[in-house]
């Protein structure tokens, strides 16, 4: 059963947005919630150190945040089977305490590892802003991403270049730079850009993200100028489980995205241990280097899980 901390939404206080969720719960609390209101989960045990320093800083920024944001706290030995379903999917559970943020029924953004309040304020914010809450947005890092997307590449370079000259720890700048970089071709400036990460943000999802795509433009690099064999092969043997990864890869490497997910997800229904789960690994590496709000990234990872636990 559910414990709501404090009093009851609708009847003050932003603590009733603090709440404890199991396996049972977790759909209704997490994924439903967020469709609604950003959902902040707090993996923890009684036994992390570090946990008992991260949540009361969680509970605090979202006490502030005035109902803005909700907070959800996993025990994850009281819910293993809930742990290792959403590892399955690609949430990095391997240490505690993981925060993940859900919006829209998605995961929107995740970090690891106790983090001062300064930390815990600004991922609440980049998720607030994701959600279009009330905080102030950072105009220059939306017109930078507006002008990735439409393809205004020079003009992105330089937004996110004036962002990183104000903010040089914002790791959505860098993650947009280097990915500006590998659109424009410049594949190594793109891995120098990266290199100049400060390293208390290298692992931030927008950072690992942007790391992802750089890898998978380097390994579809020759990938791309075989697809044409590629799909011959695996025509003619539909069971050539080398050749279909390699298109998937090849597939990515030209931007289909869709139809490079559904050939690793063929791997993985013909056989989903095909060398120590290599399918399964890659398919999750597209997702961070599309981002968690790609069409591709939330329609494969539903068909992920069907696959996963049917």
């Amino acid at each position: 059963m559910d414990t709501i901390i404090g009093q009851q939404p609708g009847k003050g206080g932003a603590a009733a947005y603090i709440v404890d969720a199991d396996q049972t719960s977790f759909v209704r609390e997490v994924i439903e919630a967020s469709r609604t209101i950003p959902v902040l989960v707090d993996f923890w045990a009684t036994w992390c150190g570090p946990c008992k320093q991260l949540t009361p800083t969680l509970e605090k920024v979202v006490t502030a945040a005035g109902g803005r944001v909700k907070l959800v706290k996993v025990d994850v030995d009281k819910s293993r089977a809930l742990v290792e379903q959403l590892s399955r999917m690609g949430l990095p559970m391997q240490s505690i305490p993981t925060v993940a943020a859900f919006w829209q029924g998605q995961i929107a953004d995740i970090f690891q590892g106790a983090q001062p309040e300064s930390e815990v304020k600004r991922f609440v914010e980049q998720l607030l802003k994701l959600a279009g809450g009330a905080m102030p947005a950072a105009e220059m890092l939306a017109e930078a991403k507006t002008a990735l997307d439409e393809d205004r590449l020079e003009e992105a370079a330089e937004l996110f270049s004036a962002v990183l000259a104000e903010e040089p720890e914002n790791p959505e700048a860098w993650g947009g730079l280097v990915r500006t970089l590998l659109a424009l071709g410049q594949p190594e400036q793109a891995a120098e850009t990266l290199a100049q990460v400060p390293a208390k943000i290298a692992e931030h999802a927008a950072v690992s993200g942007a790391r992802s795509a750089l890898v998978l433009a380097e390994e579809g690099a020759n990938a791309a100028g075989e697809l044409a064999t590629l799909e011959k092969q695996v025509a003619a043997d539909p069971a050539n489980h080398e050749a279909r990864y390699e298109l998937a890869t090849a597939l990515n490497a030209v931007g289909k995205r869709a139809e490079a997910a559904a050939a690793l997800l063929e791997i993985i229904r013909q056989d989903r241990t095909w060398n120590e789960s290599a399918a399964r690994l890659q398919l999750l590496k597209f997702f961070e280097a599309w981002g968690n709000a790609e069409p591709a990234t939330v329609t494969s990872r539903r068909k992920l899980s069907a696959l996963l636990f049917s």
